[in-house]
């Protein structure tokens, strides 16, 4: 779907978009863009049946002006620990106007999360005009200069066709991180999900950031080639990111909400998900080719079921590949106590269920809703859903 930008669009106060990446959960939004300007995958339930558009670049900067104003005066309000009255604060909401308010709930939250990051909404903010673009982070630096990191999710597509130049002249106007979603690195499974991208592109896209010294995210998906294409699936995905060394790369389990045209292809039997222990076959092939990276992996959402697979390459990389093993080696009975604690958040590692009373409460809920090895796939499934 084509961008487009609304010069006449009149400014209706400050925006935010429905999502950002869990380790910006302290920061502060920005909207640049709205919704996704590609739209199309398979697996992905956000931004459907949503216009694509670029904000006018001056709205962007009113919303920053209006957080900044409200951040000025909640500084004059707190006192030397940043504390502020409820009954000062309330007082100032009751001036502010219904448009004003939106800015000041996300500068108060900001406030109380201590003001280091910014992340740039929605889906693909670098598909702007690299002159708007760093135009917008030279007025947040202007506005807040104690911040420490800018970061804003891009399309490997759109990377790509972004000069070299620009992304430099991108870091030294402040955005010094960017998350891409890999999912994978095998064509064939992006083409399946319909990526619109392809292995190739993804490792030029991440090498170029990484050359003009900005952080990398890489997120991937592990279970999105089904059954058919798993083990494709995990050694084409290492072997990218062995090619680009990102600075992280994020784990996001696939999960099938049925309002996505993934779950279509699952239902009618075209796509044949992986159960939890064959998604940790997979996880465990990928970690074990996954070589010669210096790459922090996160493990940062709950559609995980290991919390505890967080850790640096090459340093880590035998306890990651054990926890994983432990796993695979449990009896069938602990594995799904394992799996059921740990979607319900009582298990965060393996290790937990060595607490009896959350393995005693994990063992309930498994006999109150009759979960069985056999059919405790069906049950997380509907789990996962809440989850996305």
């Amino acid at each position: 779907m084509a961008a487009s930008s609304k010069k006449t669009e009149k400014y209706d106060g400050f925006e935010q978009g429905p999502i950002r990446p869990p380790s910006e959960a302290q920061s502060l939004l920005i909207r640049i863009t709205r919704n996704c300007p590609w739209n199309r995958c398979t697996f992905c339930p956000v931004y459907k049946g949503e216009l694509f558009s670029l904000r006018p670049v001056d709205h962007v900067i009113q919303d920053i002006d209006a957080v900044s104003s409200h951040i000025h005066i909640l500084r004059k309000m707190s006192d030397p620990a940043g504390r502020i009255s409820q009954a000062e604060m309330n007082t100032y909401h009751s001036t502010l106007s219904a448009t004003d308010r939106p800015a000041f709930f996300a500068a108060v939250n900001w406030f109380s999360a201590g003001m280091k990051s910014v992340f740039l909404q929605d889906a693909n903010s670098l598909i702007v005009k690299p002159d708007d673009l760093i135009r917008i982070l030279g007025h947040l630096k202007a506005c807040f200069p104690w911040v420490q990191r800018i970061t804003s999710y891009a399309r490997s597509q759109t990377i790509a066709k972004i000069s070299d130049d620009f992304l430099n002249a991108f870091r030294m106007a402040g955005l010094n991180r960017i998350h891409i979603g890999l999912e994978s690195g095998s064509d064939e499974v992006l083409k399946q999900v319909k990526k619109g991208v392809d292995k190739e592109t993804h490792i030029l896209a991440g090498r170029k950031v990484k050359n003009a010294g900005i952080e990398l995210s890489e997120y991937v998906m592990p279970g999105l080639g089904g059954k058919t294409l798993s083990q494709n699936h995990a050694l084409e995905t290492a072997d990218a990111l062995n090619q680009i060394n990102p600075d992280f790369i994020r784990i996001r389990t696939l999960a099938i909400p049925n309002h996505v045209e993934l779950y279509d292809e699952y239902a009618s039997g075209r796509f044949e998900k992986l159960t939890d222990v064959e998604t940790t076959a997979e996880l465990l092939l990928f970690l074990e080719t996954l070589d010669g990276i210096t790459s922090v992996i996160k493990s940062d959402h709950i559609l995980n079921l290991f919390e505890e697979i967080e850790g640096k390459f090459p340093e880590d990389k035998d306890r990651l590949v054990g926890v994983v093993r432990q796993f695979l080696e449990l009896d069938p009975r602990r594995r799904m106590l394992y799996q059921v604690g740990r979607r319900l958040g009582l298990f965060s590692r393996l290790s937990d269920m060595n607490n009896t009373q959350l393995l005693d409460r994990a063992e309930e809920t498994c006999r109150q809703n009759g979960i069985t090895p056999d059919n405790v796939d069906d049950v997380i499934s509907e789990l996962m859903k809440r989850f996305i």
